[in-house]
This record gives C-alpha cells, structure tokens and sequence, in this order.
C-alpha cells in the first residue's frame, strides 16, 4: 500500500510534526513500507495456533509470601533523638538558616 503525500501530511498533522518535502517523502516510503509489511503478515494462516499470554510458556519460580515480625522501626526510632508518635521530627531549615 503506497501511501500519498496528503496522508502523510495528515499524519504529521496529528502527531504535530512539521516535515519537510524531503522528510514528507522519505516518512511515505518508509510507512508504506511498515504497511506492506503488516500486509503480508495479514496473509499468515495463524487458525492452528493458540493464544498465549507470555512468550515463555514456563512460569516463573514464586516463592510463597510469608509475614515475618519486624522491629526495624522500632530499632531506627530507639537511636533517633527526636520523634514523637511514630514519627522522626527533623528541624526545618527556613527556621535555622536566617
């Protein structure tokens, strides 16, 4: 499928591109050749085969999730010198830089 200059031109339009006569001319036959391309592809006898949702049919290794109980708050807070309700309390630096 040759693509025209005006189809072109609209599609730069649409993706707001401003070409050039040369640019205009070099986009048609590289467009009309992805074109082309996807036409032969249309062509390809795909009944026989089935429809997969990844292109590794393995799947992958996951491990079960299981909680584990953390106290790596608890630790971080205990050497913080200022917090308050669960909180680490920072000094505001437009009150210390005058």
């Amino acid at each position: 499928m040759l693509l025209t200059i005006q189809e072109v031109e609209h599609i730069a339009e649409l993706a707001k591109l401003d070409l050039s006569a040369e640019e205009k001319e070099q986009y048609r036959e590289q467009l009309s050749a992805i074109l082309e391309y996807a036409a032969i592809l249309q062509q390809v006898n795909t009944a026989d085969i089935l429809p997969v949702a990844a292109v590794n049919p393995q799947q992958p290794f996951l491990r079960e999730d299981i909680l584990h109980p953390s106290h790596l708050a608890e630790s971080i807070r205990a050497r913080t010198p200022h917090t308050a309700d669960q909180h680490f309390i920072a000094p505001s630096e437009l009150e210390n830089n005058p």
